[in-house]
C-alpha cells in the first residue's frame, strides 16, 4: 500500500469525478484550525527551532506538502471518501499525546502529537483509500519536527567521530602528518576540534527531507526511491568529512586563519549544494538502470494533476460519519486547552554546589573550573568539579552536573557518548552495585567504565541521580523524566561521575574499592544538593 502511494503510474483513467459543496472543505479547515489552537504551545517551539541551521528547511515543508497534495488532486477527485474508525482512534491518540506533553511540558511529545492528530483528522475525513494518495505529503511533515534532545546529542556525537576519522584519512592522502584523538585533529602546530556544529547534522536534516521529496517525485521502481532516500546519510557524512579534510589541509599550509574564515564560507550553502548535486547525479544514474530505465527528464518530470475529462460522471461527495465524531472532540479539546493552567516545574530548595564540603572523611578537595565552551554546551544550572585526595595520596575526581529543569532541551549528557569524543577508548563497561545505604532505600548501582587514551588509563564510575532514583540506563532516565514531569511536575536531577587514575600494573580491585568507598562517603552530602 505504501509502495502504491509513492507511485505516479497508479492513476487510472478518470471516469468519475466526486464533487460536493464547499462546506466539507470548510469543516476540514475548521478542524485543522482547532488542531493549531490545541497544539499551539508545542508548535510555537517547533517554529522557533526552524530558526536554527539544522531545521531551517522546516519553513518550506508545509508548502511542498501542499504542492504534493495538489499534484494528486485528480486522484482525490475520483476517489470516494469513506468512514475510518482508525482515523478516530488516531485522533484520540494524538489528543492523548497532547495532554501528556502539556502536563509534562515536553514539547517534542506535543509536536508529534499534532502530526498524529492531523493524520487522524485527515483519515476520518476521507478514509484510507483517499488518505494513502496523500500519504507521502503527510509523512514529509515529520521532517519538520526537531529530534528529541537526547537523540540529537547521541547522533551528533557519533557523526562527529565518523567525520573526524574520515576527514583525517583524507588529510593523510596528501602526506600531511596528522594525529586524531577523539574529535581533536592534531596537525602539529595547530589543533582543530570537530565540535557539534561540524557534526554534519545541519546538512543531514535538510538533505534527508530533500531526498524524501526527490524520492516521491522520482518516477521509477520503489527500490530506487528507497535507495535515493537512504543515500542522504552517507552523502552527508562523506561531504562533511571532505569539508573537514579540506580545512585541515588549508590550515596546514596557510595557518589557523583558514579554519576561521574559510570554514564559514565553505560549510553552509556550498557544501549543502554539493550534497544536492550528488543527489541529482544519483537520480540520473538510477534512471539509467533496471528494466524501467528512462531519460532523466522523464524520470524527474514534475507533473501537474491529470485533467478531468468532460465526459466523467459526477458523483456528490458526503462527509463520512467518522469526521462528525472527530470534530466535536476537537471542539472540546480546544476549550480544555485554553482553560488548562500552564504548568511550571517545581524546583526544590537546595544549596548551590559551591557549598559542597571540601572535606569528606579523610578526603580533602581542591576545586576546579570548566571552560566556558563546555558550560555552554552542557547547559547545566549548577556544577561541581573537584579533586579529592586522601592521606595515602590517592586522588578521586568528582564531577556533578545539576539541572533544575530538563524540559526545554537541557538534559544530562551521558559520559558513554561524550568520552569517545575526547579521544578516550572504552576498554571495559559494566554495571556495579555498591553495598551501603544507597539512595531512596535502594542500593547504589553505577556504571563502571575502564577507559584509555594512549598510555593513560582511568577508571570511571557514573550514575544518574534524579528525584530519589539512581539509574544507570540513559533511556530509562528519559522515561522517568517524562513520568515525573507528568505525575510530580519535576524534572530536576544530576549526573554524578567519579574518576580515578588506573595505570597499567595497578590493582583494579583496589581502585574499585576506593571509588566504592568514596561513592558511599559523598551520599549524605550529595542528598542535600540533589533533592529526592
Amino acid at each position: 500500500m505504501i509502495q502504491a502511494a509513492w507511485s505516479h503510474e497508479m492513476q487510472p483513467p478518470l471516469t468519475t469525478r466526486w464533487a460536493g459543496h464547499i462546506w466539507p472543505w470548510g469543516f476540514l479547515a475548521a478542524a485543522i484550525g482547532l488542531l493549531l489552537l490545541i497544539f499551539s504551545t508545542g508548535l510555537t517551539g517547533m517554529v522557533g527551532a526552524w530558526g536554527s541551521e539544522e531545521y531551517s528547511h522546516g519553513y518550506m515543508l508545509p508548502v511542498v506538502a501542499a504542492f504534493l497534495v495538489w499534484q494528486r488532486s485528480s486522484l482525490l477527485a475520483q476517489t470516494p471518501f469513506q468512514p475510518s474508525v482508525p482515523g478516530v482512534l488516531l485522533t484520540v491518540f494524538g489528543l492523548f499525546l497532547y495532554v501528556s506533553g502539556e502536563l509534562g511540558t515536553l514539547y517534542t511529545v506535543i509536536q508529534y502529537g499534532f502530526l498524529v492528530a492531523l493524520g487522524g483528522v485527515l483519515l476520518s475525513w476521507m478514509g484510507w483509500k483517499a488518505f494513502r494518495i496523500i500519504l507521502p505529503a503527510y509523512l514529509l511533515l515529520f521532517f519538520a519536527v526537531p529530534l528529541p534532545n537526547f537523540l540529537y546529542n547521541n547522533l551528533s556525537s557519533q557523526l562527529q567521530l565518523i567525520s573526524s576519522q574520515l576527514g583525517v584519512s583524507f588529510i593523510r592522502l596528501f602526506s600531511i602528518p596528522v594525529f586524531l584523538e577523539g574529535n581533536v585533529i592534531d596537525l602539529g602546530n595547530y589543533q582543530l576540534q570537530v565540535v557539534e556544529a561540524c557534526s554534519g547534522l545541519r546538512y543531514l536534516f535538510p538533505l534527508s527531507a530533500l531526498g524524501f521529496i526527490a524520492a516521491v517525485l522520482f518516477k521509477g521502481a520503489f527500490w530506487k526511491k528507497v535507495v535515493l532516500f537512504l543515500s542522504t546519510l552517507p552523502i552527508t557524512v562523506l561531504m562533511n568529512s571532505f569539508r573537514i579534510g579540506v580545512i585541515g589541509i588549508l590550515v596546514h599550509y596557510q595557518g589557523i586563519g583558514m579554519a576561521e574564515g574559510f570554514l564559514h564560507n565553505f560549510e553552509g550553502w556550498i557544501v549543502f549544494m554539493a550534497c544536492a548535486a550528488l543527489l541529482v547525479l544519483e537520480m540520473w544514474l538510477l534512471a539509467k538502470i533496471g528494466p524501467d530505465r528512462t531519460s532523466f527528464s522523464e524520470a524527474f518530470a514534475i507533473d501537474g494533476p491529470v485533467p478531468v475529462p468532460a465526459a466523467a460522471r459526477v458523483e456528490h461527495r458526503r462527509l463520512p460519519w467518522s469526521f462528525y465524531v472527530v470534530l466535536p472532540m476537537l471542539v472540546v479539546a480546544a476549550v480544555v486547552s485554553q482553560v488548562l493552567p500552564e504548568r511550571e516545574d517545581i524546583a526544590p530548595q537546595r544549596p548551590e554546589l559551591v557549598f559542597f564540603p571540601d572535606d569528606i572523611g579523610e578526603w580533602h578537595g581542591t576545586r576546579g573550573r570548566l571552560e566556558q565552551i563546555y558550560i555552554d554546551a552542557l547547559k547545566f544550572d549548577d556544577y561541581l568539579l573537584a579533586d579529592y585526595r586522601d592521606q595515602a595520596g590517592d586522588s578521586v575526581n568528582l564531577y556533578v552536573a545539576y539541572y533544575a529543569s530538563q524540559r526545554k532541551g537541557a538534559s544530562v549528557h551521558s559520559p558513554k557518548s561524550c568520552l569517545p569524543g575526547g579521544g578516550w577508548r572504552i576498554k571495559d563497561f559494566s554495571q556495579r552495585e555498591i553495598p551501603g545505604p544507597g539512595v531512596g532505600g535502594q542500593p547504589l548501582r553505577v556504571n563502571r567504565s575502564l577507559i584509555q587514551m594512549g598510555d593513560e588509563r582511568l577508571l570511571v564510575y557514573y550514575w544518574f541521580q534524579q528525584r530519589g532514583r539512581v539509574m544507570t540506563n540513559e533511556y530509562l532516565v528519559k522515561w522517568f523524566l517524562f513520568w515525573d514531569a507528568l505525575t510530580r511536575n519535576r524534572t530536576d536531577g544530576a549526573l554524578v561521575r567519579l574518576t580515578i587514575a588506573a595505570p597499567r600494573g595497578d590493582d583494579l580491585a583496589e581502585k574499585d574499592a576506593l571509588l566504592s568507598g568514596f561513592a558511599n562517603l559523598i551520599q549524605p552530602s550529595l542528598r542535600r544538593f540533589v533533592p529526592e
